[in-house]
């Protein structure tokens, strides 16, 4: 399938990676390398990245980076723009798990939880827009997750964190526009890194003990993940792209399941359409 807009010479661009030490970062990292681009793949831990930077030598910065310390985000991101002129492709990659059931959160976890995967986000965008308006170009790629797309049990507190960055985008992308800045919000599906092996988990309530044994049966007989470089190619092509999409779904259990959830809630809102209407009569503003 051709992408729209894609181009094969693009000329060597510059990588921001957050989270790149490891799983979709680290892919995404080696595939960018590969292109004959730069990177600088941005971690809490660099130290994975030393086998890369050996490889690739001068076309690879890493820089130890807690996204959700704000005022080091800044600072890496001038370190960034300093040490290679610019910025074409930023990648919001890093991101925790924490999963229990909603009930079962403590308020350190889940402010935690929205920390790094909605507030790092944030900040490496607001970081890195001044570098990209006054270019006058640069995409803005956020990786969002299946948690996206709905809620479900034991990782609700990941999908607020996946809608809340979500949103923020949406806006981000209406207001980069007009400078020349694309935004993209990819929603992948599973693949094997270690996101689930080394989410933090709630304290279990026993009260919920019947539903956790309902889903362990569920995804030990159809969880079904894919090789990182699978998302790497994808992202390969959507960056190539001159007409990127808003939305880029990677996965097809997640396509599928994008477009049931789509169709149940259009479903829901026509069946109550006539309560939804009644809700709204226009009149004069009180005095």
């Amino acid at each position: 399938m051709e992408t729209s807009g894609a181009t094969e010479s693009h000329g060597s661009r510059v990588w921001f990676i957050t989270g790149a030490s490891r799983g979709l970062g680290r892919a995404f990292t080696e595939a960018a390398l590969s292109a004959g681009d730069r990177v600088v793949g941005a971690a809490r831990d660099v130290s994975p990245l030393d086998d890369l930077v050996a490889r690739h030598p001068g076309r690879l910065l890493a820089l130890r980076l807690d996204v959700t310390d704000r005022a080091a985000v800044f600072d890496v991101v001038a370190k960034a723009v300093q040490h290679f002129g610019r910025l074409d492709v930023v990648v919001n990659n890093a991101g925790a798990l924490f999963a229990g059931m909603v009930e079962e959160f403590t308020e350190t976890q889940a402010r935690a939880q929205l920390e790094v995967n909605f507030f790092g986000a944030l900040w490496v965008s607001q970081a890195v827009l001044p570098q990209l308006r006054a270019q006058g170009s640069g995409h803005i790629v956020q990786i969002s997750s299946i948690g996206g797309l709905g809620g479900f049990p034991s990782t609700g507190l990941y999908s607020a964190s996946k809608f809340a960055l979500e949103g923020m985008s949406e806006a981000l992308a209406a207001e980069a526009a007009q400078f020349g800045v694309k935004v993209t919000i990819v929603q992948p599906g599973g693949y094997w890194t270690d996101l689930y092996t080394s989410s933090t988990a709630t304290v279990p309530n026993p009260s919920y003990d019947s539903l956790r044994d309902e889903l362990a049966k569920q995804w030990a007989e159809g969880s079904i993940d894919s090789e990182p470089q699978l998302a790497a190619e994808a992202m390969m092509k959507l960056v190539a792209s001159d007409d990127p999409p808003l939305r880029l779904l990677l996965g097809s259990m997640v396509y599928d399941l994008a477009f049931d959830i789509a169709k149940q809630r259009m479903d829901t809102w026509a069946g109550w359409e006539e309560v939804s209407r009644a809700a709204e009569k226009a009149v004069p503003a009180p005095k």
